[in-house]
């Protein structure tokens, strides 16, 4: 809890107390949300968070929302909270295009597993967000009719990030507290650090995708988005649980979050492989350095790690996203070729150059790092790296007509983000700073396979290494 007086993002906590004490109705607060989406669309240039609303759904939820407080028979923490999901995911009765202007043709019948708790935890789904189409690219960049350009809250001449693009924008904005995102080679976290929010990729497995489309089946996990590390815990308490529509996390432990709470770090030992972790710019590198050491002063040690082949590991990730996505697309290509923006044309064609064998080989590698990854964690809780090397991209004036394909940049942005999604270990990233110029840096930490409470525990107190929260130079704040 922060007794200062300057500026920080509204947490589930504060909707909560709002709620409790009857200063604010859910549906107060949702003619509020209803009002700033207008704002949204209205502004120069557009923020493009929220690609599809309605008005009616929004105020349904929220009225019921405010119901059970009056008769004080809530759901769940969360009830009355606003959230978002990313559009890769079913939500009645929106149009599921997943970033493309040919999907998606006729409103959703069925909400995915994820829609689908967080309606019956009591949440008020506020809409779907923007993304970059079919989730192929990190800048969140995507110039069609139906999306446009979603924009950096704390610079919209910035980037988002992507492929979660709209969620992390619309939690950055203050729309809503939590947003969900899928995360198949950064997705969740790349946007999470470029938007200066915490962005949480569970295990592979660990949260259902059951409803979202199945880009990629070995890759991608679901997780929130949120405006503290507690929230994060929250919303991974109520969606991280087995799915009998989802076969990969049947076998899952149960989810807990033991000893998130405790006072300091002591006895947890943070692996560092320092020549990895000094792959990036140097701001974000003096940043995330001194966040290091805070965490050792809490009572972690840091203990020098080697993390074995990682350019095999880079490789064969690329290999394996690219060749599940451009099979399972394999029909769209053909059929909505000229349809689809020019970079995710130019991806597909990239990634049908890949073989059978390259995939087997691929894979192969995967068994490899997995292996890597079981020796490492017998001696340290986690992995500590930056989040991403860079700080959010500009977007130029071509970027808006024609998108952006920038393979360098992508290579790049995925650097601390790929091993998470090729192995399936969970990772957590939380912002420790601001560059210069006032964008947002993040630290990131993974953890071994079911192991989300370290990540949340180690979360929490990096967070506090913050001195300040920047308010982003587009907010709302719907509680005031």
């Amino acid at each position: 809890d922060s007794a200062r007086n300057e500026f920080s993002f509204k947490e589930i906590k504060d909707y909560l107390e709002c709620y409790r004490s009857g200063k604010l109705t859910p549906s107060q607060i949702a003619k509020n949300i209803l009002a700033m989406l207008e704002d949204c669309d209205k502004s120069t240039p557009p923020l493009r968070a929220i690609v599809q609303w309605d008005q009616e759904q929004i105020m349904l939820m929220a009225e019921a929302s405010t119901t059970r407080y009056r008769n004080k028979c809530t759901l769940s923490c969360l009830d009355g909270i606003p959230v978002c999901l990313k559009e890769e995911f079913k939500v009645v009765p929106y149009y599921h295009r997943v970033g493309t202007v040919y999907l998606g043709t006729q409103p959703e019948t069925e909400d995915a597993t994820v829609a689908k708790k967080l309606r019956e935890a009591g949440a008020v789904i506020i809409g779907v967000s923007n993304m970059h189409e079919l989730g192929t690219g990190t800048t969140g960049c995507n110039p069609n009719r139906y999306h446009k350009i979603p924009r950096n809250p704390y610079n919209p001449n910035h980037f988002t990030g992507g492929s979660s693009s709209g969620s992390a924008a619309a939690v950055a904005a203050g729309l809503c507290p939590v947003a969900i995102g899928t995360d198949g080679g950064g997705s969740v976290r790349i946007p999470a650090s470029f938007c200066g929010v915490v962005g949480l990729k569970g295990t592979f497995g660990r949260i259902s995708c059951h409803g979202s489309l199945p880009l990629s089946y070995s890759t991608v996990s679901v997780g929130p988005i949120c405006t503290s590390v507690a929230d994060a815990a929250i919303v991974y308490s109520i969606l991280a649980e087995p799915d009998l529509l989802y076969p990969y996390g049947l076998k899952q432990p149960k989810a807990t979050l033991s000893d998130m709470c405790a006072p300091d770090l002591k006895g947890l030992k943070l692996g560092v492989d320092w020549t990895f972790f000094k792959a990036c710019d140097a701001e974000v590198l003096s940043v995330c350095e001194k966040a290091v050491k805070h965490l050792q002063s809490l009572g972690a040690s840091v203990v020098e790690v080697s993390l074995p082949e990682m350019e095999e590991a880079r490789v064969a990730h690329v290999i394996c996203i690219l060749s599940e996505m451009r099979d399972f697309l394999q029909p769209d290509f053909n059929k909505h070729f000229h349809e689809m923006n020019l970079e995710t044309r130019a991806t597909l064609a990239l990634a049908s150059q890949f073989t059978a064998l390259d995939y087997i080989k691929a894979n192969r590698q995967r068994t490899r790092s997995m292996r890597f990854l079981q020796e490492i964690f017998s001696t340290v809780n986690c992995i500590l790296t930056p989040a991403v090397p860079c700080t959010a991209p500009r977007i130029y004036e071509s970027d808006l007509l024609t998108g952006s394909s920038d393979m360098s940049f992508t290579v790049r942005s995925m650097r601390f983000m790929q091993l998470g999604n090729f192995t399936g270990i969970p990772g957590i990233v939380v912002p420790i700073g601001y560059s210069t110029g006032g964008l947002p840096i993040s630290l990131q930490v993974m953890a071994k396979w079911w192991d989300e409470a370290v990540l949340l525990r180690i979360g929490l107190k990096l967070e506090q290494f913050r001195d300040q929260t920047k308010e982003p130079s587009i907010y709302y704040d719907i509680l005031a």
